[in-house]
């Protein structure tokens, strides 16, 4: 007997047709899953790639990890709150977009007004009269300042993993169907393809950050505040 599952938040239909097939198509489900959640993670990683051009190898693993945490451990507390708390869960479902909003909107707002302050600075250096390559060598040496944990603390990137990861919680709804072992399985391959997506958006956020570096945490920042309007908007039409 063939059964069709249409997945509502990230939408792709499932067709199981016996044992082998679901268990591929729960694979391929999970993968598709994966890619979705992880665009905000995407989106932000490509803003600390801006604000960062300096950035270590072992300082991106770090930042894909956490994020790939989120994400794994995210839909994980949902299937356990669809499993045990379903009406407590369906009260504070309702919520998570404005507290994803709220978090983008710190974060997002902190690094506008962090790129603000260097564009004046940069501003006041040059009516002194400072040289181009002067100006040049000031500006990297802030962003070569600014690769170290001053500019992307331990705190505000927990805050970055729950803020991209909160919606994530719903797909608890989507894997409801599986038992704890494919639910786990599930999860850590949402979690493997966040890690991989992630760290390709800071590598893509360094290059172009290497290039605009003056307007990079101005532009970082605009990028959090969107992808908070855009989750907020969703909420409503979705």
């Amino acid at each position: 007997m063939k059964i069709l599952f249409f997945l509502h938040d990230k939408s792709f239909f499932v067709l199981y047709t016996n044992d082998e097939g679901e268990y591929l198509m729960n694979i391929l489900n999970s993968i598709m899953l994966g890619v979705g959640l992880a665009m905000d993670a995407f989106s932000v990683s490509i803003a600390n790639g801006l604000k960062e051009p300096a950035m270590k190898r072992t300082r991106m693993c770090t930042i894909a990890s956490v994020y790939a945490g989120f994400q794994f451990l995210m839909p994980l507390i949902g299937w356990v709150c669809v499993s045990k708390i379903v009406e407590y869960f369906n009260i504070f479902e309702k919520y998570i977009p404005w507290i994803a909003f709220f978090l983008l909107l710190y974060i997002g707002g902190k690094m506008l007004i962090e790129g603000i302050f260097d564009y004046l600075k940069e501003k006041k250096e040059r009516s002194l009269g400072l040289s181009e390559e002067d100006i040049e060598r000031e500006e990297k040496e802030r962003i070569l300042e600014k690769s170290g944990d001053k500019n992307l603390t331990v705190g505000l990137l927990l805050l970055q993993g729950v803020a991209t990861s909160i919606d994530a919680l719903s797909v608890g709804f989507t894997i409801a169907h599986y038992n704890f072992k494919e639910a786990l399985g599930s999860c850590v391959i949402i979690a493997i393809v966040t890690f991989i997506i992630c760290f390709f958006g800071l590598k893509m956020g360094k290059k172009i950050g290497a290039k605009i570096s003056g307007k990079a945490t101005v532009l970082g920042g605009v990028i959090l505040l969107l992808i908070g309007i855009q989750i907020l908007i969703k909420s409503f039409i979705g």
